[in-house]
């Protein structure tokens, strides 16, 4: 079911997640709204590859990713390793509706553990735009906003003058 998506400014997206315990029919409906919320934002914005269960107001360590290759969702994940190497990148969020960016230093390379719906532990490296993707989903859980990365307050731009300079 399509849920709507809490915009920065709720103090709901500040609150720490909880672990998932239970691997039930209950996760797979989160799973499932969190896959039919991001479709949907994703037709009707033109952008994004993930959505973390804290966006539909569910305290819940649950990510869903849509990736060009695969579609999958992450339950209790966190970065075991981050890289020495760091990157500059321009970052948005559902939570700010796409309507601006902000520049973010994020690792070049993470190697993220978590769990699949059946409760299975699996470990993977991500590099370059999705070590950023897994980052910042990964602090949604804690959380944390892209805007708390902003480099300085002139590392800020509308999403209609990103799309003129880097699309």
């Amino acid at each position: 079911m399509i849920k709507e998506i809490l915009l920065i400014g709720n103090p709901v997206l500040r609150e720490t997640s909880e672990d998932i315990t239970s691997f039930d029919k209950e996760l797979l409906s989160l799973i499932n709204d969190l896959k039919d919320t991001l479709i949907d934002f994703q037709k009707r914005k033109k952008i994004g590859r993930g959505i973390a269960a804290p966006q539909i107001g569910i305290l819940k360590k649950v990510i869903f990713l849509s990736l060009p290759d695969r579609s999958f969702a992450l339950v209790n994940p966190e970065i075991v390793w981050e890289s020495d190497e760091t990157f500059e990148v321009w970052d948005s969020c559902f939570s700010f509706d796409v309507a601006f960016f902000v520049k973010t230093k994020r690792f070049k390379s993470v190697k993220v553990k978590y769990q699949n719906e059946k409760g299975e532990w699996l470990e993977e490296t991500y590099y370059d735009d999705l070590s950023e993707l897994f980052q910042h989903e990964i602090d949604h859980l804690h959380g944390v906003l892209s805007t708390d990365h902003l480099m300085n307050n002139k590392d800020i731009i509308l999403r209609a003058e990103w799309e003129k300079r880097y699309r």
